[in-house]
């Protein structure tokens, strides 16, 4: 091929890429890509937090907020999943859908960003990031906030930016009802904001007003829910969770996108180009990330509050970074991006979260209307009622359940703590009649990194005391145990349930 063949065939293709069909066309096939990958699990059974999100989407809509005094999460999420089911139903399937959206709307906003924020070639690759990125490949398939929360994190990062450090009015407006509902959907999303104004004091201070003004605004949005806000901090938190280590800290950032070393090898490798050139905007979504990060961490040494999947809030300036650190690291960094998405592309989310859909389904022949199902892994009622349905009594380690739709966070420790196994137990069973039977569904402690919370290590113990107390108790013999394969799927935190049909004959 001669010089000038290849240099038309170069223009030619040049020629294609910068047609104005080029990129929807290139969207639409990222959509399609991401569909495909984040589709494969819809079907896959709830794990206790999805059932807690159904059970509450389930109450009155107008009563969702007040109802939420007992989990500990602010209400956006919910609301919208309690109008979502009322049109498309509560199966698996039917609310999965509702992350599914918002993880694919993620690839056209992300384009929109880096396009934005920095050029085509950036918006781009942020696009092709937000399609593979395994975070949203797993979130995007579970009925939690964690896809809508990543969704507005690229468009808070979007809107600040060209709001905020660029002066648009329009995107400061914008601003305001993105930020309003990020920290409606999750309380990290606060440390978002504080991180905002961090940003603004060091390296946007003509922009003091702009932000002042977008805060305010936010202000009166989120002052509404305030009070409940401070009840929860005080009685509900997160006893689940442990302090996180200096290691947590510093992976960080890949946790953000599917906690994989590539991505973070992507980010160093290109890094050189990154930092040698890096202008105010760089330096703002570093920021953004870094102090989001810090202060969530910081504030899990005092009480914990950290898990890796709550990283959604800072997906769109860590996308965005990494999108820019591959343009300028050239080479390199497209080499990296490639090995990357190689590795992404074989990730798969596997059917393994719970296995409380396969015990239930086991036990629904056995159990009839009116019947006492005790958990004594208190939090997994509200998953194990979606599956067994209406019309069971319920029970814990901590007593009677008044409502199986939600689990009651408040106070949780203190209460499970006081609440002695024996005298508890005692007084759940005398309502079941001689003769009658009852279920007892309990964790199977295998992987006992899984419980050393607070509030885990004393579930673990209280589900260990009344175990010994049934099997030992002359007033009930085990008529049925129901276990299921998936416990020999285990995988890290992975906590399958077994369930016992006891007969109360004395």
């Amino acid at each position: 091929m001669t010089v000038d063949a290849a240099r038309i065939r170069a223009l030619r293709w040049q020629s294609v890429l910068e047609s104005r069909y080029a990129v929807p066309v290139f969207l639409a096939v990222l959509v399609g890509l991401s569909i495909a990958l984040r589709s494969s699990q819809l079907g896959a059974g709830f794990w206790i937090d999805e059932g807690i999100s159904v059970g509450v989407a389930h109450h009155h809509w107008s009563s969702i907020p007040h109802v939420l005094r007992q989990d500990g999460s602010p209400p956006a999420y919910y609301m919208l999943l309690g109008l979502w089911i009322r049109v498309f139903g509560d199966g698996e399937e039917a609310t999965h859908a509702l992350s599914l959206l918002f993880a694919v709307a993620c690839v056209p906003v992300a384009y929109a960003a880096g396009r934005s924020l920095f050029d085509r070639r950036t918006g781009l690759i942020c696009a092709v990031l937000a399609a593979f990125t395994p975070y949203l490949t797993y979130y995007g398939q579970e009925t939690r906030m964690y896809a809508l929360e990543a969704l507005l994190s690229i468009v808070a990062t979007l809107a600040y930016v060209n709001g905020v450090v660029r002066g648009s009015r329009i995107w400061v407006a914008a601003l305001v009802p993105t930020l309003a509902l990020m920290v409606y959907s999750h309380n990290w999303g606060l440390f978002f904001c504080a991180a905002l104004a961090v940003a603004t004091v060091l390296y946007v201070r003509e922009g003091l007003r702009r932000f002042a003004a977008a805060a305010a605004g936010v202000a009166v949005l989120y002052l509404p829910w305030v009070p409940t806000f401070l009840s929860q901090v005080r009685h509900t938190g997160a006893p689940w969770s442990t302090k996180p280590s200096f290691h947590e800290l510093l992976t960080a950032p890949g946790a953000a996108v599917g906690g994989d070393a590539p991505f973070v090898a992507l980010v160093v490798a290109a890094a050189a180009g990154l930092v040698y050139a890096a202008g105010r905007t760089e330096r703002v979504l570093a920021v953004l990330v870094g102090v989001t990060v810090v202060l969530a961490w910081l504030t899990s040494q005092i009480s914990p509050a950290w898990s890796t999947r709550y990283f959604s809030v800072v997906l769109g300036p860590v996308i965005l970074l990494a999108a820019a650190a591959v343009v300028r690291g050239r080479t390199v960094g497209i080499v990296a991006l490639v090995a990357v998405l190689f590795l992404w592309w074989g990730y798969n989310v596997k059917d393994e979260k719970e296995n409380a859909r396969s015990i239930a389904h086991g036990l629904a022949p056995l159990v009839h209307r009116g019947e006492l199902v005790v958990s004594t892994h208190p939090e997994q009622v509200p998953v194990l009622r979606y599956y067994l349905g209406d019309g069971l009594r319920w029970a814990t380690t901590l007593g009677p359940v008044a409502d199986p739709r939600v689990f009651d966070w408040r106070d949780a420790v203190d209460r499970l703590d006081a609440a002695e196994p024996k005298p508890t137990l005692d007084a759940v069973v005398a309502s079941v009649p001689k003769g009658q039977e009852f279920v007892v569904v309990a964790p199977v402690f295998r992987d006992y990194r899984a419980w050393r919370a607070k509030w885990t290590r004393l579930v673990w113990r209280r589900s260990v005391a009344w175990t010994s107390l049934l099997q030992h108790d002359p007033r009930f013999e085990v008529e049925k145990h129901l276990t299921t394969d998936e416990i020999a799927l285990q995988r890290n935190y992975f906590k399958p349930v077994q369930a016992f049909v006891y007969r109360r004959v004395g």
